[in-house]
């Protein structure tokens, strides 16, 4: 950058001090506010951040440093929200993405359920377990996408990223309408709220990224879960591990597993 384009040391101090001022509202907001979501403290966030951002900038190019703080933006996510302030409908708009990683596996559990069902129509119990599209058709047909977010593996399939977007709309569509484009109108500037699942978010823990403990971190109830254990070694009970399900074949699922990858992250965020 040239001199000329330098901003001034007058024009960095200004940016310091619109920090200060946007500190003092968030503060104020945060004190009065209303609720858990109240759109006073959304907007107080919003305006220090940009102020965060404009002095974080300034300071570099007159002075070549940096803040020791980084404040997150709505940017990155979402852009400026545009849709009805009180929508009349909503509209779920779900990706999650797959990797056939064992396709013998696939094909068995297919033609299985292509076995077991007595309305599959004639001829079509041997295609199910004879190539992947087949085997594809015939799960996702039987199933709920939950239930196959939960039972990936059994069925030779390994998670990638996901993401779930809730948009708002004036008014609900007519039925039918949609069908044959149904993702056309994803309008990011209409969504109230998304979250992101995907590997990448890993990056940002092994950098120190905090999040929020489950409710097993607790020393307290760790040590309530061993004595419970112990116990249940001593009467030879195997219900408290999930052991006779796992014997009867099924995957015990907990729902707060449900729709994340191993070893992923997710990421939420919403407009006010």
């Amino acid at each position: 950058m040239s001199d000329a384009a330098q901003p001034t040391a007058a024009e960095v101090r200004a940016a310091a001090e619109a920090i200060k001022t946007a500190l003092d509202r968030h503060l104020a907001a945060v004190e009065r506010r209303s609720g858990e979501d109240d759109p006073a403290v959304y907007e107080a966030f919003n305006e220090l951040a940009v102020a965060a951002e404009e002095y974080d900038e300034l300071l570099y190019d007159r002075y070549d440093e940096v803040t020791p703080f980084e404040i997150p933006g709505s940017d990155e996510t979402l852009p400026p929200y545009q849709g009805p302030a009180e929508p009349n409908a909503l509209s779920v708009l779900i990706r999650r993405d797959y990797a056939v990683v064992d396709q013998q596996r696939l094909l068995a559990q297919a033609q299985r359920v292509a076995d077991l069902d007595a309305e599959t129509e004639e001829g079509a119990e041997g295609a199910a377990g004879s190539n992947a599209h087949a085997a594809l058709g015939v799960l996702f047909g039987e199933f709920e996408p939950d239930e196959i977010a939960s039972r990936h593996k059994e069925f030779g399939l390994e998670e990638g990223d996901s993401t779930l977007w809730v948009t708002a709309t004036d008014e609900p569509a007519d039925p039918g309408e949609w069908l044959d484009t149904p993702f056309e109108q994803a309008d990011p500037a209409r969504v109230v709220c998304r979250f992101d699942v995907s590997a990448v978010f890993d990056d940002e823990l092994d950098d120190g990224a905090d999040f929020a403990p489950g409710p097993l971190d607790d020393l307290d109830d760790m040590e309530d879960i061993d004595e419970s254990d112990e116990a249940d070694e001593a009467d030879g009970s195997d219900e408290a591990d999930g052991s006779d399900a796992a014997d009867d074949g099924v995957e015990v699922v907990e729902l707060d597993d449900l729709d994340e990858p191993d070893g992923a992250r997710g990421r939420g965020a919403a407009h006010p």
